[in-house]
């Protein structure tokens, strides 16, 4: 299946939007509504982890699949329908240029293909995804295979801006593609300023912070100090309420000044002791609330009638 061809099916983000979201359509308050956030589904890194080899390893991912078609039931399953389904990077665990990485990303596809057609996929680059270190042409073959790299769209006067955020962790390969980001992110915060939207939203891979905005530098899991800072002074300038993240395989988060860091655990690989699962985040026209559910949980339940009642708020 080509892109051309599958471009229906995943709403690719081309020209640094989503064209699921018309901006004329949805620039302007319209009530409360609700996403789903998912992370890391990540296809063949359970089998590595198990055996310790994560570099080499993954050439198994039937656990992995199992696990993202469970998620989709569960959110195809949902009443009123989520306004869309992100996936905060890791899409596959194989780097650019790695063994299985075609197989897992076709086997994906393939599961994706079946989120019911009236639910936008926002798909967000991750480090495995587009490399440690990407490159031009690793960054051209993510963009050619789920959309672009980085974009922004509006849903009911919510601005919401999607980064890559390898380019803030080691942009050595591709700094002219880094600066394109930084200036294209300064534009989009000064709409956000100027067009005093209800909220701005960010989703990246690589979290700003875990617990705090001083943490020590991990120099994988999180971004460097100067990188952070740098970032969320931005966001906070600019009014951004959230950033959504993925990437450590654990729940986490804090919070710096009113900038809310959320960390998100995975669909697939668990890291620590949360369960894998999805993360239901609901906007209203004051706030924006979020609790991680369990795929089982999500799948047998549904969403608890508090965060429905606000759903269902006017």
């Amino acid at each position: 299946m080509s892109a051309a061809e599958a471009g229906g099916v995943f709403h690719r983000a081309r020209g640094r939007t989503l064209d699921a979201f018309p901006a004329e359509k949805e620039n302007e308050w319209k009530g409360p509504f609700y996403f789903i956030l998912g992370a890391d589904p990540q296809f063949g890194l359970m089998k590595a982890w198990s055996t310790g080899d994560c570099d080499n390893g993954g050439d198994e991912w039937e656990q992995e699949i199992r696990l993202t078609e469970q998620a989709v039931q569960a959110i195809n399953r949902l009443n009123p329908k989520p306004k869309f389904f992100v996936l905060c990077g890791d899409l596959v665990h194989a780097m650019p240029g790695k063994p299985w990485r075609t197989e897992q990303t076709e086997d994906l596809k393939r599961v994706l293909r079946t989120v019911d057609r009236a639910i936008p996929l926002v798909l967000v680059s991750g480090n495995h995804d587009i490399g440690n270190a990407p490159s031009a042409e690793t960054v051209e073959e993510f963009c050619q295979t789920w959309g672009d790299d980085y974009f922004s769209f509006w849903v009911g006067g919510v601005l919401f801006l999607v980064l890559n955020s390898q380019f803030y962790q080691n942009p050595s390969k591709c700094p002219s593609l880094k600066q394109a980001q930084d200036q294209w992110l300064d534009e989009q915060l000064s709409i956000a300023r100027q067009r005093h939207c209800q909220h701005a939203i960010v989703f990246q891979h690589i979290p700003l912070f875990l617990e705090s905005i001083d943490e020590d530098d991990d120099d994988y899991f999180n971004l460097s100090k100067p990188a952070r800072k740098k970032l969320a002074e931005k966001f906070i300038h600019a009014g951004v309420k959230v950033v959504f993240s993925g990437h450590y395989h654990r729940n986490a988060g804090g919070t710096y000044q009113n900038l809310d860091m959320v960390v998100s655990s995975a669909i697939g690989c668990q890291l620590g002791r949360d369960p894998h699962g999805l993360r239901v985040v609901v906007v209203t026209a004051e706030k924006i609330v979020h609790r991680y559910y369990s795929l089982d949980e999500l799948s047998e339940k549904g969403i608890e009638d508090d965060l429905m009642d606000l759903i269902k708020k006017k």
